[in-house]
């Protein structure tokens, strides 16, 4: 199983920070699974201009094409002016509108308060849905107060987060069994 990770922004430490412990509980969890970590602050991508994501060169390359071999993918995300930030929407562009059909996807997100508590359901979702991903219902949510010190301080976040990395990789296994019945019932 190829389990991707995603911090989708370029700036800030909060949702490292979650990545950073999500990556910790996955490789514990599930050590035989292939696990990687892509941060969109440690690459350089260039704007979607329309080609495939194939004919890119360099990290845009290199980035695209390891998500495009997941089976899972867990993003996370900070909340920018109630969305996500341009450098997570730019890998969805550089992405085919199938990119995500039969991939497992589940969310962490990090705001600054809990108005924002509703932009995955508004925002990010929506993007998931339409790109065929099979999204992992319940997702985190972190704000401010739950992080100190680049530390997750609030014990219900770390139980989510090990709920979620669980839930991710039960739903992958789902996956696979629905497609293999899928395959089996139209087996002549």
């Amino acid at each position: 199983m190829k389990i991707v990770m995603i911090a989708g922004s370029n700036v800030g430490t909060k949702t490292r920070t979650a990545m950073d412990y999500t990556l910790k509980v996955a490789r514990e969890k599930y050590p035989e699974a292939e696990i990687a970590l892509l941060d969109l602050a440690e690459v350089q991508m260039v704007f979607s201009d329309g080609r495939n994501y194939w004919e890119y060169e360099g990290d845009t390359k290199y980035v695209s094409e390891t998500i495009m071999a997941a089976d899972a993918l867990i993003i996370g995300t900070p909340t920018f002016q109630a969305s996500i930030p341009a450098t997570l929407k730019n890998i969805f562009d550089l992405l085919p509108v199938n990119a995500f059909r039969d991939k497992v996807v589940s969310i962490l997100a990090t705001a600054g308060t809990s108005k924002h508590y509703l932009m995955v359901e508004q925002q990010l979702k929506p993007i998931l849905s339409y790109m065929k991903a099979q999204i992992v219902p319940t997702y985190v949510f972190m704000e401010e107060k739950d992080f100190h010190r680049k530390e997750i301080v609030n014990d219900d976040i770390l139980f989510r987060i090990d709920r979620l990395v669980e839930d991710t990789v039960l739903h992958v296994d789902a996956v696979k069994n629905m497609q293999m019945a899928k395959d089996a019932a139209y087996d002549f």
